[in-house]
């Protein structure tokens, strides 16, 4: 689902990706992307209708209507929202994203054609979906890491009904991990069967999505082929696609392909920007706050309400009790929206972490513990044209800068890899003791996923789908 540069770039950031996908050793099937924006409480680069995605039908590579976040949308009847479920029903099928629906709700999303979900956090969501007659797609990436929850639910009488994916994950992880092949072994080292898990993470896949050639190794499939040296641990030797011999021990054997020319993109400021565009007033004197409660490894957050700590008349971080300020500016448009509020989570003790990876809109994402720090990341990012840094003492400890929509780079993976564990280091300075804050971080922008969250246009409360202030 390219729906992340169709954020930034709308259908030409689609096709940018479709046409360099195509010739390269990999078998890529593109979703048109339901929600751009992922919801009206943020705003994103582009905004995507039905009859905007029609065309996208028309390629052999679309298979699917992309995850459809804004789930209030679909069970309280939004005609636009339906227009693109019918237009998904009427050309190929539609995936879900229904983190934590239930009940009727659930019942109507499920009713209007929506077959799959990869957002279940426990196994009572799971089986409750499963029931329903969802696809599960059972999640485990560099931030949310569902396989132990739900893992337990697979069944040789329903594991069919079952699939890998890892939503997000990074290149130092894809490097020194892999990718579902990450997955399939933690399964099978959980006790799943080794048969079980290959298949979930490949024919349950193409049976889903109605890609009969793939998926088996059979008389008229495609000779799409992995050589293990071992079931159990699922060390790949050799792979073949389309029948061709593309890598082997590791390492790629195929012809590499040439970055094209990519959209123009970058990082619009609000014209004026200084230290006082971070200050965030008190207008109820002694009234609680809500912040948001982040976990590292989860994508849901917490609701979180405290007595905030007050300077001159403004709410400021508290380092002592892990209260940071957060900030969400709008990048694409030059609207001038800044969302502001105060995470609990990230424990940094100095500096500032900035990201222009903000899903789903990947407006600029800001988290610190003073003004002064957030401004000089706010502007590094937008001297680069986007990406992520670190910064302390008004100094960049560390940069990614990332060209492409503000999301990708277009530098050799080995680059990346060295450059984000730069990043990492110099979080860990500041005293963060995650493993990579920049993944939360990323996901506190998202309006889609509970309970709060912070978009350019405020404070979220994603249960009661409506911005609401800061002060309780």
């Amino acid at each position: 689902d390219p729906h992340e540069i169709a954020n930034v770039l709308g259908i030409p950031g689609i096709r940018y990706l479709m046409d360099n996908a195509r010739g390269l050793p990999l078998n890529f099937m593109f979703a048109a992307s339901s929600c751009v924006p992922s919801s009206p409480l943020e705003t994103a680069g582009a905004v995507l209708s039905a009859a905007d995605l029609a065309p996208l039908f028309d390629e052999p590579e679309v298979v699917a209507l992309a995850e459809m976040m804004n789930f209030p949308g679909v069970f309280l009847g939004v005609p636009e929202v339906l227009e693109k479920v019918n237009l998904g029903l009427g050309r190929r099928l539609v995936d879900g994203h229904a983190p934590g629906l239930a009940g009727r709700g659930l019942d109507a999303y499920v009713a209007a054609g929506i077959s799959s979900d990869h957002e279940c956090t426990t196994a009572a969501e799971a089986l409750e979906k499963l029931r329903r007659g969802m696809q599960i797609y059972i999640r485990e990436g560099s931030a949310a890491r569902n396989l132990d929850a739900l893992l337990p639910l697979v069944t040789p009488a329903n594991a069919h009904r079952f699939c890998f994916c890892t939503d997000d994950r990074h290149p130092g992880d894809l490097r020194d991990e892999g990718h579902i092949d990450h997955v399939i072994r933690r399964a099978v080292a959980s006790g799943l069967d080794p048969l079980i898990a290959i298949a979930m993470g490949s024919t349950h896949v193409a049976q889903h999505y109605r890609q009969p050639h793939l998926g088996a190794i059979a008389p008229g499939r495609q000779a799409d082929m992995v050589v293990l040296d071992d079931l159990r641990q699922v060390r790949v030797r050799d792979t073949w696609v389309r029948g061709v011999h593309v890598a082997s021990n590791g390492a790629y054997i195929g012809v590499e392909k040439p970055v094209g020319t990519y959209p123009a993109s970058g990082v619009r400021l609000p014209a004026g920007l200084d230290v006082s565009s971070f200050r965030v007033p008190v207008t109820k004197p002694g009234a609680p706050i809500r912040v948001i409660g982040m976990s590292p490894t989860q994508l849901v957050t917490q609701r979180v309400e405290l007595q905030g700590t007050v300077d001159e008349g403004a709410y400021v971080a508290d380092v002592k009790h892990d209260v940071l300020k957060m900030v969400v500016i709008e990048r694409h448009n030059g609207t001038g929206n800044i969302g502001r509020g105060f995470v609990q989570g990230f424990k940094l003790k100095s500096g500032a972490l900035a990201s222009t990876v903000g899903h789903d809109s990947h407006n600029l994402a800001i988290v610190g513990t003073n003004d002064e720090d957030m401004l000089a990341a706010a502007k590094a990012l937008a001297s680069c044209g986007g990406g992520q840094c670190v910064v302390r003492d008004g100094v960049v400890l560390a940069l990614l800068p990332l060209p492409i929509a503000g999301l990708m780079s277009d530098q050799p993976a080995e680059t990346v890899v060295n450059q984000q564990a730069g990043l990492l280091e110099a979080a860990r300075q500041l005293g963060c003791p995650h493993h990579d804050p920049f993944m939360p971080l990323s996901f506190m922008p998202l309006p889609v996923i509970p309970s709060l969250k912070l978009s350019d246009l405020g404070l979220v409360d994603v249960d009661a789908f409506a911005v609401v202030p800061l002060e309780v």
